[in-house]
């Protein structure tokens, strides 16, 4: 590769090279393989993997479980997208984008499936009723920045994340360009921090839910290795205090470890269907 690349004048597959996840991306969606997923017998099947996307999903049933909603009890299943559990058929019934999270509200045999984990949080929020407030201006401000989270995160993510950590070279104007992106979201949400205890206010909401596991994770030099003195994420103080509070929320813990299969034994919950599968987790070391 060359920073001094041209393109050609029609793109080709063929001269795709690289990434880390360059055996497994391909040009077409749908399914490579017919695979059944697992269901279990809780209201809801969530299909995901412990990265920021999936926990925020996980870190939603964790917190309605820990308010005393037994309706909101799941059973999580892991989709190992590093080897392609994503694109088998049932998940792709469940999932036409081939993108975890995503989840089944079996609805009493009429089954609804909930891709997305901004449209996941927002259709659990509604169902419930939680972490979404019933005023209109509150209620929007929840919204505005759930949405900002869905549309920034991937300049963090496939963006500055990408080329930092998973490129298969360091090219400066694609890190710098994502760093500077970055920076200024870390700086947007410490701005926003400074005069809110939560994202949106007082309450803690399904916005908190959704930044957290990005831009909380950055925070507490928990995404992206060597990424935290890089970008000097210690200098947003507001966006570390909020970080700090949140990831010591029991539910938070739990939330973090359901569906990971990666790291220390005692942080990896693969299957989650009750509360008694945290007995053997480790929780006071997460994050």
């Amino acid at each position: 590769m060359s920073d001094n690349y041209t393109p050609p004048k029609v793109w080709d597959a063929k001269s795709a090279v690289g990434g880390k996840f360059s055996n497994i991306n391909r040009p077409t969606a749908g399914a490579r393989e017919e695979r059944n997923l697992p269901v279990g017998d809780h209201p809801f099947q969530l299909y995901s993997l412990a990265t920021p996307n999936g926990v925020k999903v996980s870190i939603m049933f964790e917190e309605l479980l820990e308010k005393g909603i037994k309706e909101a009890e799941y059973d999580a299943y892991t989709i190992n997208i590093g080897e392609g559990d994503q694109f088998t058929s049932g998940f792709v019934e469940v999932n036409p984008n081939s993108k975890i999270p995503a989840m089944i509200d079996q609805n009493n045999g009429s089954p609804i499936r909930v891709f997305e984990s901004g449209s996941i949080l927002l259709y659990l929020a509604e169902k419930f009723e939680q972490f979404l407030p019933k005023n209109a201006a509150k209620r929007t401000e929840v919204i505005n920045w759930l949405f900002w989270q869905v549309g920034s995160g991937p300049y963090l993510g496939g963006g500055f994340g990408h080329f930092f950590s998973y490129a298969p070279e360091k090219l400066e104007y694609p890190i710098n360009r994502f760093a500077m992106e970055t920076k200024r979201q870390l700086d947007l949400l410490d701005k926003q921090l400074k005069d809110h205890k939560f994202i949106t206010g007082d309450e803690y909401t399904i916005a908190d839910m959704a930044i957290f596991p990005w831009y909380g994770a950055l925070a507490l030099g928990k995404l992206y290795d060597n990424s935290a003195e890089f970008l000097a994420v210690h200098e947003y103080k507001n966006l570390q205090r909020w970080a700090n509070m949140i990831k010591d929320r029991p539910a938070v813990k739990r939330g973090r470890v359901v569906n990971n299969n990666w790291g220390d034994e005692d942080q990896q919950l693969k299957e989650r269907h009750s509360e008694d599968d945290f007995k053997n987790i480790n929780l006071d070391n997460v994050y």
